[in-house]
C-alpha cells in the first residue's frame, strides 16, 4: 500500500491496523537536540482521544505513546524517532456479523477496490484509528517548530453549518 509516508525532509510513516497489537510510526529528519518526552505527545493525543463524547467512536483507548527510539537524556538525536500506541480496546467479532457489508461513509469499498485485500474489522489501515499516531508525529513537528521558529501552531473549528465565526 501506498501512502504510508508523509512529507520530504521531515517524514512520518505510519504501521499498524485498528484492530492489530499496536499502530505507531517513525518520524526521521526531526534534529538533534530537541527536549522530548512521551508526556509532550500525550498532551495532543489526549486531545484526539477516542470515547470523550456521543458524537464520536465509544471505544476506550488510553492512546499512551511509547517513544522506541531517538530519545536520549531526554532529547532527541537526530536518529528515526519510533512512536507505538498499543491497541487495547479492540473487540473484532463485534464485525464478524457485517463482514460481507460494506459501510456508509467508510473507505472500506474504496480501500477493497484499490489494494485488493479487505479488513472487515474496524476498516484496518483505513480507520480512523491511525490518526492516533499521526496527533503524535505532529506533536512532535509543533514542538520544533516553536523551538526552531517561534511557530505556534492552532487549530479549531470556523463553522458549523450556517454558524461560522465572523
Amino acid at each position: 500500500m501506498s501512502g504510508n509516508t508523509l512529507g520530504k525532509l521531515f517524514t512520518f510513516t505510519s504501521f499498524g491496523e485498528s484492530h492489530g497489537a499496536a499502530i505507531g510510526g517513525v518520524v526521521d529528519g526531526c534534529p538533534p537536540g530537541l527536549e522530548l518526552s512521551a508526556e509532550d505527545l500525550q498532551i495532543d493525543l489526549d486531545r484526539r482521544k477516542p470515547g470523550t463524547s456521543r458524537h464520536v467512536t465509544q471505544r476506550q483507548e488510553a492512546d499512551a505513546v511509547e517513544i522506541l527510539s531517538g530519545i536520549f537524556e531526554g532529547k532527541t538525536t537526530g536518529a528515526p524517532i519510533g512512536l507505538l500506541i498499543r491497541n487495547t480496546d479492540q473487540r473484532s467479532q463485534d464485525y464478524s456479523k457485517i463482514m460481507d457489508t460494506f459501510r456508509p461513509g467508510h473507505a472500506d469499498y474504496t480501500y477493497s477496490q484499490k489494494y485488493g485485500v479487505r479488513d472487515y474489522r474496524g476498516g484496518g489501515r483505513s480507520s480512523a484509528r491511525e490518526t492516533a499516531v499521526r496527533v503524535a508525529a505532529g506533536a512532535i513537528a509543533k514542538k520544533w517548530l516553536k523551538q526552531r521558529f517561534g511557530v505556534t501552531v492552532r487549530g479549531y473549528m470556523s463553522q458549523l453549518g450556517e454558524i461560522e465565526i465572523p
